[in-house]
């Protein structure tokens, strides 16, 4: 009984809510307010008393209580309010011509591996067919072919790694 009671006075409570605050979200959110702490304390309404005047005397304890709160101020933000950040471009180029300049400094087998990885966006085994190797040789060429391409883009000096085979 109490449920359809409340429910049958949400049109008189958003009337009101909309005439006192002039603004249809700002009404409906303190409706809502007033349902919300409706149900939580329907164990306090007193049977056989007006529902209308009890869920009416929420609502108004409610504004009565945002008009107290302090409010920040606020505005509305629209797109054009602000510029988006944009990373700097200015050394896109140069960039992009030392990354070939070190890719030609690469041996023929570690570049081509390198390029069908990141250009091309092969698989390994893909790779492997297209270059009629196995496997484990691309993911070595690959191996190295990164390290060996990280270490020029940071300017270190080409290390030759000889091992002593006995």
């Amino acid at each position: 009984m109490e449920s359809s009671a409340i429910l049958a006075e949400i049109p008189r409570l958003r009337r009101y809510a909309r005439a006192m605050l002039g603004d249809r979200a700002a009404a409906d959110d303190l409706v809502q307010d007033t349902l919300e702490r409706a149900w939580s304390r329907l164990h306090q309404w007193r049977a056989g008393s007006d529902m209308r005047a009890w869920l009416f005397g929420i609502m108004h304890n409610l504004r009565v209580d945002q008009l107290r709160r302090p409010r920040l101020p606020t505005h509305s933000i629209d797109e054009d309010d602000f510029d988006v950040p944009t990373r700097a471009t200015q050394n896109d180029e140069l960039e992009l011509r030392d990354l070939a300049s070190a890719l030609g400094q690469l041996p023929d087998e570690q570049r081509e591996a390198l390029l069908l990885v990141a250009l091309e966006e092969m698989s390994y085994a893909d790779i492997a067919a297209t270059l009629g190797v196995p496997i484990g040789t691309v993911m070595s060429r690959l191996s190295r072919g990164r390290e060996r391409l990280r270490a020029i883009m940071n300017g270190e000096p080409p290390s030759a790694q000889l091992r002593v085979v006995r």
